[in-house]
């Protein structure tokens, strides 16, 4: 890797000093300055500067800042366009060697003041973006964010065409980016990768950062050579709020309730933010956001659907699952920029936030032993004469925290026609979780009690049960004895990277347009591990029953029963510990085969190409990045009494833990190539083509390899694969884009993608991995090729050439259809491939907005719409799991009552929109999980300064 990246480095150093000993590109003069709206509040960032003369082209940063090096001496007309503004020209003299400043203010069309904040604000910002994006992207502005009536930063993204979000308990946590698993997107914070708190996934639940922080969200759906290549669904780049975005100082408050119909309850969030300049060159900016939520769900689960010889569909286990949970998010950001000199610019950004999230769940599960004595087509009778009837009686009470740290301390350097780009980082996530009682299990088999049980399948998603007899007795708590606790002593995922990378470019002024060369190298050095600790504990007693805690239930769907108090087992286990035994075999066994540390090294190096014109911007070049992981875990082996292993007999269930570890590395070349054409003013066309990898999970690469083997030697495992491949993609993109003078645009994007080493879990049979031997294993393999091909559209437009006062209405609408199809294999069988559509792929969603924004009042209606997807692979396709369409409309409004201070009222999911999850079985959608949150509603006041 050093020789290549010596190798790179000379090229590109040789090729500049030759292109820079030809005639005429001695240095001339250089022309900068900042565009910005008439009151001076803002730089107005993707802002197009064009030398008119020379048909040069660039795009102003954040702070609304341009710069033409190597101009050569004389008089030039200077252009600037910007969405929703008159394109402004000025004269401008340039000497041969000095720096002329030429700073631009841009008006609307009848000579008012560009807006800076509020709907219409957003939207010009966003489409100016858009517009001047090197390649194919959606952007979400600061005041954007704030306009939508979203809980976190996921649910703000959903308004963005082609995205999707995956919902925990009613509240938006994961993205997924034109029908693709959440796992094939990259997420980064000031332009450092994101790592994942959670021990299993590699994609980061946005839920965790508060929106309240966030200057931008660029969701960049094509890949240029500079950007890591690790992603297949989009690139989604989060940047905090610079001091010198604003060119006035700003100190915003919110005071904020939030009120939830099912928890009957107030809950506060507050947030402060700033941003000030200590100098004319030293600026510091930051914020604060607190929020605490509660809120509650009713859940449904079943599973093991089956039918017996009379033709009675039933499943084979029932849960009823309350839920109260208190969700508390902390956030807090720091930036200081400095501008060391003319040339230089230096910068430090950190950002801190945590989530804790206290779920209480009571739970009453219903196990069934033997088919349904009876039934019909809506109904099936169970009775404990012909089959045990178990019912489970539980509380979970689990206290988890994750956290996201990330601080990055950069800067750059431009003199004359180079520039030099540099940082380092350091970022870390986590999720603890220290003496969770996750569950107290209390449980009673009844055989030949008198117990039957009616369930009523006559509403597919909500079935309900009865006792058609023996309910007494299946309702006295003192019936259900303690079955065990499981205590999580420890759990303690981490996962953190270092990262430091250098660009380096040399700009050509060329007849018609400037050419850049631009090379860097970029390095990254990340360890994620994950350790367990659970101990199981039965009561030594024997007198230990539900009665002993009991407590009141918030469930709506239906009478759970007796359950058990929130805290009372926590309690009762911690007053009464002497009385509990160790169960040292499932304690042993569950601690050790969770345990992994896996480090990966990513060493990448880049050399692009870029033409821009004021028609053409060509960027082409070649990425090369090199992985290196060095992985361990344990092979853990629960040998049960009287089975052989290692040719020795045991006479007891002993577990037997053998540390192992594996190493790898590999290559990977990844060429792209983006093209922009506007062959008139404001239509955009443009095409992309590139290849990029996503790697596997670090948890599955772990060779965690858990085996089981009962007293006939029959051995049952679970397996990682550290031999899993990336995947590996070639990507095309194809879009036009006409925007309208009057703030609006008119989009339309086609995309195709070829994967390949699609990684889906393989439930093999009678075979060896890794040296062990097995019966039944399940295991993550690489699949065949997987195809997406998709269109989006998307119209947006300012109504202002209305009449008043209808001119304060703006329409916002983006549809998106995915067609993403894969082949894994049926039951286990590699040679008995069936096609599926790939896992959280919706073929439709769209999203709707309908807003009005004139003198002080702001009222914002928003519907979103997700067709359903695939959310689990069963072994066949009647076992799938999929998650149903779901359609949620929200709503706010805001009143200005002066220049300081606003006041707004939010109305989050008016509609009830539930949650379904079901599988296909004997030709009728089975329920898998039902949810049902109700509607929040929040209110509060913004005050500036």
């Amino acid at each position: 890797m050093a020789r290549i990246s010596n190798f790179r480095k000379e090229l590109l150093i040789g090729s500049a000093a030759v292109l820079l000993a030809l005639p005429g590109t001695a240095w001339a003069g250089t022309v900068n300055g900042v565009v910005s709206d008439p009151s001076d509040t803002r730089g107005l960032q993707s802002a197009q500067v064009r030398i008119v003369e020379l048909d040069r082209v660039v795009t102003t940063d954040r702070d609304g800042s341009y710069r033409f090096p190597d101009v050569p001496a004389g008089t030039y007309t200077l252009e600037a366009r910007y969405i929703g503004a008159d394109t402004s020209q000025t004269s401008i003299t340039v000497t041969e060697t000095g720096i002329t400043t030429a700073d631009i203010i841009l008006k609307t069309g009848n000579g008012e003041e560009i807006l800076v904040i509020g709907q219409s604000a957003n939207q010009a910002s966003s489409l100016s973006r858009k517009r001047e994006a090197d390649g194919v992207s959606s952007v979400l502005t600061r005041d954007a964010i704030g306009q939508f009536p979203d809980q976190n930063v996921a649910e703000s993204l959903r308004r963005v065409s082609g995205v999707n979000i995956l919902n925990d308990q009613g509240e938006g946590r994961f993205v997924s980016v034109r029908g693709l698993d959440p796992n094939l997107n990259a997420s980064s914070l000031n332009g450092v990768r994101i790592p994942s708190p959670e021990s299993d996934v590699r994609s980061v639940a946005l839920d965790v950062i508060s929106s309240d922080l966030i200057e931008s969200i660029e969701i960049k759906k094509s890949l240029t050579p500079d950007m890591d290549g690790d992603t297949i669904g989009a690139s989604i780049e989060i940047k905090t709020v610079s001091a010198f975005d604003r060119k006035k100082d700003l100190l915003t408050g919110k005071i904020e309730g939030s009120y939830n119909d099912y928890a009957d309850h107030i809950s506060p969030k507050g947030s402060i933010d700033f941003s000030t300049r200590l100098t004319d060159d030293i600026g510091v900016a930051g914020g604060l956001s607190y929020y605490k939520r509660k809120f509650e769900t009713d859940n449904i689960e079943a599973e093991g659907w089956d039918v017996n010889d009379d033709g009675v569909v039933y499943a084979e286990e029932v849960q009823y699952r309350d839920y109260d949970v208190e969700r508390e998010r902390i956030s807090a950001s720091l930036s200081f920029d400095f501008r060391a000199s003319d040339s230089t610019e230096l910068y430090a950004r950190g950002i801190y936030s945590q989530f804790d999230d206290q779920e209480f769940r009571g739970r009453t599960t219903f196990k069934l032993d033997e088919e349904a004595s009876s039934g019909d087509a809506n109904s099936a009778l169970f009775d404990d004469a012909d089959g045990e009837i178990e019912i489970e009686r539980d509380i979970k009470d689990r206290m988890e925290s994750q956290k996201i740290r990330s601080v990055v301390l950069g800067g750059k350097t431009e003199t004359g026609p180079w520039k030099i780009e540099y940082s380092g980082s350091w970022s870390k996530s986590s999720e603890y979780e220290n003496g969770s009682l996750d569950p107290t299990t209390f449980s009673n088999a009844f055989e030949n009690d008198g117990v039957s049980v009616l369930f009523d399948y006559s509403d597919p998603r909500i079935p309900l049960y009865s006792f058609a007899s023996g309910g007494a007795l299946a309702n006295d708590a003192s019936v259900y004895e303690l079955d065990d606790v499981e205590l999580t002593t420890l759990s303690d995922a981490r996962d953190e990277e270092y990262s430091a990378r250098l660009d380096v470019s040399h700009i050509f002024a060329m007849n018609g347009g400037d050419f850049t060369v631009q090379g860097g190298f970029k390095g990254r050095w990340r360890e994620k591990s994950h350790d367990n600790n659970v101990e199981f504990y039965e009561d030594g007693t024997g007198n230990y029953t539900l009665a002993d805690v009991l407590g009141t239930q918030t469930y709506r769907i239906t009478d759970l029963g007796p359950v058990a108090s929130h805290t009372g087992p926590t309690e009762y286990f911690r007053a009464n510990f002497g009385d509990f035994e160790l169960q040292e075999t499932d304690s042993q066994f569950d601690s050790a085969v969770s345990d992994y540390v896996n480090q990966e090294d990513i060493y990448a190096g880049y050399l692009l190409g870029r033409w821009d014109s004021d028609k053409l911007r060509v960027i082409g070049g070649v990425r090369f990045e090199r992985t290196e992981n060095v992985i361990s875990a344990n092979t853990v082996t629960l040998v049960e009494e009287d089975a052989t292993f290692g040719g020795v007999l045991f006479t007891e269930d002993t577990v037997v833990v053998a540390p192992n570890s594996f190493s790898r590395s590999y290559d990977d070349w990844l060429p792209s190539l983006n093209i922009r054409f506007e062959p008139q003013r404001n239509l955009v066309l443009r095409a992309a083509g590139y290849r990029s990898v996503v790697r596997p999970n670090l948890s599955n690469l772990a060779p965690r390899f858990a085996v089981e083997q009962n007293d006939d030697d029959e051995r049952e495992g679970e397996f990682g694969n550290p031999n899993l491949q990336p995947y590996e993609a070639w990507n095309f993109d194809a879009s036009a884009e006409l925007y309208f003078s009057s703030n609006g645009a008119l989009t339309a994007n086609v995309f195709y993608k070829d994967i390949k080493n699609f990684i889906v879990d393989s439930l093999e049979e009678d075979g060896t991995r890794f040296g062990i031997d097995f019966d039944e294993a399940t295991i993550p393999i690489n699949g065949p090729s997987a195809e997406v091909f998709g269109i989006e559209l998307g119209f947006a437009q300012a109504l202002n050439f209305l009449p008043d006062p209808l001119d304060g209405f703006l329409v916002n609408f983006n549809y998106t259809y995915t067609d993403a199809t894969g082949t894994v294999p049926t039951d286990g069988d590699i040679t008995d491939l069936r096609s599926i559509t790939l896992p959280s792929s919706s073929k439709h969603t769209f999203n709707a907005v309908l807003g009005y924004e004139k003198g002080p009042f702001d009222f914002r209606l928003a519907g979103t719409y997700r067709d359903r997807y695939l959310d689990e692979l069963g072994a066949e396709a009647s076992e799938d799991r999929y998650v149903d369409n779901h359609f949620q409309l929200d709503a706010s409004v805001k009143f200005k009552l002066n220049k300081n201070v606003r006041l707004f009222a939010e109305w989050i999911n008016i509609n009830n929109a539930k949650y379904f999850a079901y599988q296909n079985f004997q030709s009728t959608q089975r329920l898998l999980q039902y949810e049902e949150y109700g509607s929040t509603f929040k209110f509060g006041a913004k005050i500036t300064m």
